[in-house]
């Protein structure tokens, strides 16, 4: 491994996170701006605490100690143990193992941070801050622990090989750890928090309410793909053993893949709709590197190009399926270009990937139990967390919030001070 090259690609990881954050608060009402962006940084900055005090502990390492149980004949690793404040941990080089522990630590503080951003998307106009920095640490303190564990840190889902005689499940750059984790949290807000105030009218159809800012969301797509090549990069050298030339090829791949969605969703939009839709073509690029993520240089060019246009394609149709058939109110496109993709891009793996163990059927359904318990456990567990937090500290911003905008209900002040923002110009009351 070579950490120098791990490190810088972890230290690039944050222009991800500004990209996000210019994407969902760009794509949000001009009058929650602020609030947007405050929420943020908040979401990083609760994550990083809790994750370095509590996450880590069980999230765990690979060799690390872990919580197992015997079931049908077979041990499950299902959970990191180890010292909290990441207590035991070198930070000086003294030793190898030391040292990847803490790249180990470095790149899932982040990772945490960038699961925890995914949901303010589709909470924007309505969620609060004080239960986003609640349901953060949630987050990051335990549901994300426990299936960067299954992914990155040696636990089951990785032993499916030993196990049941399998592949084991690859997600080599967080399509699925952070991705659809994040979505599945973004889908669960969305949920609880229900639409924005006039966003359907009493027979069902959807309001159209415009993003403030489309050109923030494009800066933001570029931005995010610095930020995805270098959280990609160290992920691949950390927990897959990429070397600098695989390395090369991670980088190719996530140009590649975010081309592919946003071309394709670019030309969806135009021959449905007569002219392409610029905040479609954004969510196709972010869809793109999504996908892409769970198998950065395990695939080819040509495959990172056909995963990205299934992802740019896919999350078209589904953002389209979540307003208009299931009135789900997801301003920024979360639920379906960062869970919709991330499930895409682990089943891509298991389709296009480079294994030389095992056949192509038992990679596709390591992936696919993968994808199972994402659905099967991490949604109930992660919509039943929220739901839980709701009763306690409630999500949605009360009536008068919704017409005045986060910014001066939660913050008493407004991102555009200068200039005169309209509460009701695309919505009726």
């Amino acid at each position: 491994m070579n950490p120098a090259l791990c490190l810088l690609s972890v230290m690039l990881i944050p222009l991800a996170a500004a990209g996000l954050a210019l994407i969902h608060q760009g794509l949000g009402r001009s009058r929650s701006a602020a609030h947007a962006m405050l929420a943020t940084l908040c979401a990083v900055a609760v994550s990083a605490i809790v994750f370095v005090m509590f996450g880590f502990s069980w999230a765990g390492f690979a060799g690390g100690g872990v919580h197992s149980f015997a079931a049908g004949g077979v041990l499950w690793d299902w959970l990191g143990t180890g010292p909290f404040f990441a207590r035991g941990i070198s930070f000086d080089g003294s030793d190898a193992t030391g040292l990847n522990n803490s790249l180990v630590l470095c790149i899932e503080m982040f990772a945490a941070g960038l699961a925890a951003i995914v949901p303010l998307s589709a909470g924007t106009d309505r969620w609060r801050l004080a239960p986003i920095c609640l349901a953060s640490a949630m987050l990051a303190g335990i549901l994300f622990p426990i299936f960067a564990h299954w992914t990155w840190g040696g636990g089951w889902l990785t032993q499916l090989g030993a196990t049941f005689g399998l592949s084991g499940f690859v997600d080599a750059g967080g399509a699925g750890t952070i991705q659809v984790v994040g979505g599945l949290m973004a889908l669960s807000v969305a949920w609880i928090a229900g639409p924005r105030r006039g966003k359907f009218s009493d027979d069902g159809m959807a309001t159209a309410i415009p993003g403030h800012n489309i050109v923030q969301v494009m800066f933001g797509c570029l931005l995010a793909l610095v930020g995805w090549i270098g959280l990609d990069s160290a992920a691949s050298i950390l927990f897959y053993g990429a070397g600098p030339l695989q390395v090369a090829g991670v980088v190719v791949n996530a140009m590649l893949s975010a081309s592919a969605g946003c071309l394709a969703a670019v030309v969806v939009t135009r021959a449905r709709y007569k002219k392409p839709d610029a905040s479609l073509g954004a969510n196709g690029w972010i869809a793109g590197l999504v996908a892409g993520s769970a198998a950065c240089a395990m695939v080819s060019p040509v495959a990172a190009l056909d995963t990205g246009i299934v992802a740019g394609v896919l999350a078209t149709y589904m953002i389209e399926l979540f307003e208009l058939r299931l009135q789900v109110d997801d301003p920024g496109g979360a639920i379906s270009v960062h869970a919709g993709a991330g499930i895409w891009g682990l089943i891509a793996v298991g389709l296009f990937g480079h294994f030389t163990d095992g056949s192509r059927g038992t990679h596709v359904l390591a992936q696919l139990i993968g994808v199972a318990a994402l659905l099967g456990f991490m949604l109930p567990l992660i919509y039943a967390g929220n739901l839980l937090l709701n009763r306690f500290m409630p999500y949605r911003v009360d009536g008068d919030g919704d017409w005045q905008g986060m910014d001066i209900r939660e913050l008493g002040a407004g991102a555009y001070p200068e200039f005169v923002v309209h509460a009701d110009e695309f919505v009726p009351r």
